[in-house]
């Protein structure tokens, strides 16, 4: 009889998270256990605790990877035919359609209440994104699509709006979710910035009101 194929820990890990994945898209992160994820993936329980110390870190490790495989900054740095302030609206944009992504990280939202992971997940934002938008605004200064003096600035505060943004951490109803959206999109244009759209207040108050709304009844 042939042995079983011995997997890498790299493959553990990446069937794990695939495994997290699908789950919490079709059974939601608070109805899927360690186990489920084990079972999914065809591990015993003890192998999950090799990579991650719990489902709240595998949520975080998630959302990480789904941003590296589809990362829009990557999408629009070689594009010609977009100056720096439309790469960054196409950076949003690109956020915006990914639905996949965007229902993970809603899922998100209550596990950032545990400090350990919203440092986590601030320090990764910072080393991450801020590097990533400061190119991007750099770039829409030096073509003059971009009139600010605050390019450093303004990549440091763009990776930290969301969790400002986060009923779990700033407790908010819908209707000051869309008042916060305001309130971001006039400072951001008096930066020299104007990014904010409509249907980013609707879509902040709907997802993020939403969840809320849940968390208070």
């Amino acid at each position: 009889m042939a042995r079983p194929v011995k997997k890498q820990p790299e493959q553990w890990k990446k069937e794990i998270l695939d495994a997290a994945k699908e789950l919490f898209l079709s059974k939601g992160y608070e109805d899927t256990s360690v186990l489920d994820i084990m079972e999914r993936a065809q591990g015993a329980k003890g192998m999950f605790y090799r990579f991650f110390q719990s489902k709240e870190e595998v949520m975080h490790a998630l959302g990480d990877r789904m941003f590296f495989e589809n990362n829009p900054f990557e999408a629009v740095r070689g594009r010609s035919d977009l100056n720096g302030l439309q790469k960054i609206r196409a950076v949003l944009g690109f956020d915006r359609a990914d639905k996949e992504r965007e229902a993970v990280n809603t899922q998100a939202v209550p596990i950032l209440k545990d400090i350990r992971i919203l440092t986590a997940a601030v320090d990764a934002n910072r080393r991450v994104l801020t590097p990533m938008w400061f190119e991007l605004l750099e770039e829409g200064r030096r073509d003059g699509s971009i009139q600010t003096e605050y390019t450093r600035e303004l990549s440091e505060l763009l990776p930290l709006v969301n969790f400002w943004m986060m009923p779990s951490i700033f407790p908010a109803d819908a209707g000051e979710i869309r008042h916060k959206c305001q309130f971001v999109a006039e400072v951001l244009a008096a930066l020299g910035l104007p990014v904010i759209e409509e249907d980013m207040y609707e879509r902040a108050e709907k997802i993020l009101g939403a969840f809320a709304k849940e968390r208070s009844e």
